[in-house]
């Protein structure tokens, strides 16, 4: 008997993948977790009926939303990352030797813990002791916050029920007071062909809060179209400008993918211009 697992990505649209055996399932005070192992991505963490990271692509979204912000950054020594329970962008972060301490904010303590067993070659940056993880709500985090972080890092769900606020301007407004003088934000936007409106809303509304507001772009397979969205909010330095070189382990990141990264296809434009 075959056993699929499906998501449903919009309302026209499904993704579906043969999964081996069910590894992990409940239902907390937030969200139903659910980690299958498939025959195409091996281990995938589903969240809310939502794929949010498999062992096979994983690498291609971590990398981006941590490295291009933290090469972007003159020197980054206080990191925080909302969201992100799986630790993939906190693994990716930690390779910056400049980076000091890394706060990471979850609210489903049952994510952190789930990824820890069944995702151990994505979670294994969360023992390292430059990093606090804090089992909270990130919007509050940041609301209290005031120049504390070189980067702040929204490594969020998909935008639905209270996960809304991520993408909203008091949100950004508060990011932008809780980084210092040179810091930048990052977040990541959707897909330009799923969720078009959203990407132009997010793009706007960071950029009624920061002077420098830059899109980029990657190809991770499992979520919707395969083609994913990042904006960048800055106070003063260019995300897009890259480093010479990398001087440690990536998969997909290389300087040229910096640069290539904020080179958008005519429609992505047309859509950050309407």
């Amino acid at each position: 008997m075959e056993v699929w697992v499906t998501e449903n990505q919009t309302e026209n649209l499904r993704l579906s993948l043969r999964i081996k055996e069910v590894l992990h399932h409940e239902q907390t005070e937030f969200q139903e977790i659910l980690v299958v192992d498939t025959f195409e991505y091996g281990r995938m963490l589903v969240l809310d009926g939502a794929i949010q990271t498999t062992e096979r692509d994983e690498f291609v979204y971590h990398e981006l939303i941590a490295h291009i912000p933290l090469f972007a950054h003159p020197n980054p020594e206080r990191v925080c990352v909302i969201g992100g329970g799986d630790g993939g962008t906190v693994r990716e972060v930690l390779k910056h030797p400049s980076v000091k301490e890394i706060i990471h904010i979850e609210i489903d303590g049952a994510v952190v813990e789930t990824c820890k067993k069944w995702f151990p070659t994505i979670s294994s940056g969360l023992a390292d002791s430059r990093v606090k993880t804090y089992i909270t709500d990130g919007i509050e985090h940041i609301r209290q916050a005031d120049n504390e972080y070189d980067i702040i890092i929204i490594d969020s769900s998909d935008p639905v029920g209270p996960g809304v606020q991520l993408f909203e301007v008091p949100f950004y407004t508060n990011c932008h007071r809780a980084l210092r003088k040179d810091g930048i934000l990052v977040a990541q936007t959707e897909s330009p062909f799923a969720n078009a409106e959203l990407v132009a809303k997010t793009y706007k509304n960071i950029g009624q809060v920061f002077p420098i507001t830059k899109v980029y772009l990657g190809d991770v397979p499992t979520y919707p179209s395969g083609l994913w969205t990042f904006t960048c909010g800055s106070k003063i330095a260019d995300p897009a400008q890259a480093p010479d070189k990398v001087g440690f382990a990536t998969r997909y990141y290389t300087p040229e993918i910096h640069k290539a990264a904020f080179t958008l296809p005519r429609f992505v434009q047309e859509l950050l211009e309407g």
